[in-house]
């Protein structure tokens, strides 16, 4: 089944491959949460889903796209909203934009924590900008996480209280049979060598996070 692309409200690069003419045609479907419209405008994309309390969005709504209206006083951002619409409609890959950076910072800790909600409803959620952001769980096993030919910094953060790191190997400060905690940010800015990283947890949830160097 093909991916979801939700976009947010936050800091989208214009650059590739975003801007590649073509690049929104291989999901199938795309949703806008609330101010998400603003970033779907500028790079001429068409929604077919838009989700909030359009507090931030104060434009008219396309008459084009299925719009799913809620109230301020609600429980669920408008980001987790539409995570929530592409569950249902049976997606189990999702990858959002837009979800970093911008005037609210508050906003890109809860989309952080929204890709926990979805790993825990059994869907892979990334978060893409200038950085691509994801969540590693046990179940996944050894996971390879490749340079693409690029510099690449990785990070890694326990999500959890802690996470137990079989191994993180390809990387220029490897590590063996360690516990890493919440508290203390050991994981920041590795770089990957050799083309590709691999990493293996046995418990807890890792924050994997790959930004190009320059």
């Amino acid at each position: 089944m093909k991916k979801c692309a939700i976009i947010a409200g936050g800091d989208m690069p214009d650059r590739e491959p975003y801007n590649t003419e073509g690049y929104w045609d291989g999901f199938g479907c795309i949703i806008c949460a609330d101010s998400g419209l603003y970033n779907a405008r500028r790079f001429g994309i068409k929604p077919d889903i838009v989700t909030g309390d359009f507090d931030s969005f104060t434009e008219k709504l396309p008459d084009d796209a299925e719009v799913i209206a809620s109230i301020p006083e609600k429980d669920d951002t408008d980001t987790l909203m539409a995570v929530k619409k592409a569950i249902e409609l049976g997606y189990k890959s999702i990858e959002l934009y837009g979800a970093l950076g911008g005037r609210r910072f508050e906003h890109s800790i809860a989309n952080i924590q929204t890709m926990i909600y979805a790993l825990q409803q059994g869907c892979d959620l990334r978060i893409l900008g200038d950085s691509v952001l994801t969540v590693q769980s046990p179940d996944d096993g050894d996971v390879t996480y490749k340079s693409g030919g690029r510099s690449i910094y990785i990070s890694v953060f326990a999500l959890s209280e802690s996470i137990g790191i079989d191994y993180l190997r390809g990387v220029k400060y490897p590590l063996e049979d360690y516990l890493m905690v919440q508290s203390f940010p050991i994981g920041v800015s590795n770089e990957i060598v050799g083309g590709k990283a691999s990493l293996r947890i046995n418990h807890g949830l890792a924050l994997i996070i790959l930004t190009d160097k320059e």
